[in-house]
Formats: structure tokens, sequence, C-alpha cells
């Protein structure tokens, strides 16, 4: 008896043991496809971006730096209303009123990761870059898109001159929400703002100096959320 007892004992460890190495193994599987989304704190209010797994390196660059606390204090540099929000140089965090900023990196860059169904629409998360001929991403710098609403025969001509295949969907959302399509295909899309989008509209609308750099610093403090 004592022998069968070890034996089953031995089975039904065994048994769990295979179980637990089953759920680590679907646990690590569900990881993937879990949304991340990260805070933005500002002085006009709070954004949550939503990062998208079709895009896995940005997603996990963005995160890595912003557990880091790279961009806490930073600043949104250059602000063109009806066009976009751009922050992330390490350079703004200690610019004194005045110095004309942009310039600033990490000290590498990521590739480019365009995805058809992933366009400029309003409250898009984007990489900045240089005019490099891979169109390689900056490791940290990036811009919020706010836009524009655009009429029918507007897109027309914009896929005409960018020889862009917009779809049905997409000329919808351009219309109705707006966006930048002109940058389709040229900067990678990572994200989106989930929650804040007038928070976008607020910072667009500060008084700039010549450089587009808001007159009063427009700071920015993340933290990933999920």
């Amino acid at each position: 008896m004592k022998k069968s007892t070890l034996f089953l004992a031995l089975f039904l460890l065994l048994v769990k043991s295979n179980f637990a190495q089953q759920d680590s193994v679907i646990t690590q599987k569900d990881t993937t496809t879990i949304d991340r989304i990260v805070q933005i704190t500002t002085d006009f209010g709070v954004m949550k971006v939503k990062l998208y797994n079709a895009t896995p390196q940005h997603r996990d660059n963005f995160i890595k730096i912003v557990q880091a606390g790279f961009y806490d204090s930073l600043l949104f540099h250059r602000v063109i209303q009806g066009f976009m929000i751009q922050g992330g140089d390490p350079l703004s965090k200690n610019a004194p009123s005045g110095q004309m900023l942009g310039n600033g990196d990490i000290g590498y860059t990521i590739p480019a990761e365009f995805v058809d169904s992933i366009f400029h629409k309003k409250g898009t998360l984007c990489a900045a870059r240089t005019e490099n001929p891979e169109k390689a991403s900056s490791g940290c710098q990036f811009y919020i898109v706010q836009g524009q609403k655009y009429t029918p025969e507007q897109l027309t001509m914009m896929e005409m001159q960018r020889h862009l295949t917009l779809n049905d969907a997409q000329k919808n959302i351009y219309m109705t929400l707006g966006g930048t399509p002109m940058l389709d295909h040229l900067y990678t899309v990572f994200g989106e703002v989930i929650e804040g989008l007038d928070v976008i509209d607020k910072i667009a609308a500060v008084q700039t100096a010549p450089g587009d750099r808001p007159v009063q610093d427009v700071r920015m403090y993340m933290k990933v959320v999920q």
C-alpha cells in the first residue's frame, strides 16, 4: 500500500506539473495579444494611449523607455494646430525658454513598421524620424496627430498625388474624425489615444513661438498602466 500511495502521489504531482507548464505557455501566448496602454499626463489633462501589437518593435521600445522614466518632464516641443503635437526630445527637459529643439535623440533607430490597416487618423501615436531612405524611426521622438477633416475630393486628389489607396472605412474616418493622410506609409503609426482626445486639441491651441515651440512649456509624464 505504501508503494501504491507513493506511486499515486508521484503521478498526481506529474499531472499537476504538466498543467502548470501548460498554463505557463498559455499565459506567455496571451501576453502577446494583450493591449499595452500608456498614460500621458500633461498640464492640459491626461491621455491614455493603446499601443498596437501589429507594430511590436515600436511597442516594445516605447514601453521600455517609458518604464525607465525617459519621458518624464520632457516637453511637447513642436506644436502645429491642425497638424500634430510632437515630443520626446531629451534635450527639452532642461531647455531654457527660446531654445530651438528637435535634434535630440536616444542614439538608435527602429526599422519602419508600416501596416496597411493602420493610418494617420486623429489621435494616432506616430514615430518621428529623420530624412533617411529606410524611413527608420527615431528611438524616442514621437508625435500625436490632430489633423483636420477632408472632403471626398481632397482625399481623391491626395490618393492620386501620393499613389495611395484608401478604403471606404479609412476615407470615412478622414472625413468625419480627421487626420493627416499625407503622412500614411511615410511614418510609422504605432498606437492611438483611446481617452483624452480633447487634450490634443488643447495642446495644439497653445501660443507658439517661431519654430513651433510653445511659449509656455507643456511637459509630459508617462507610465505604463496595462
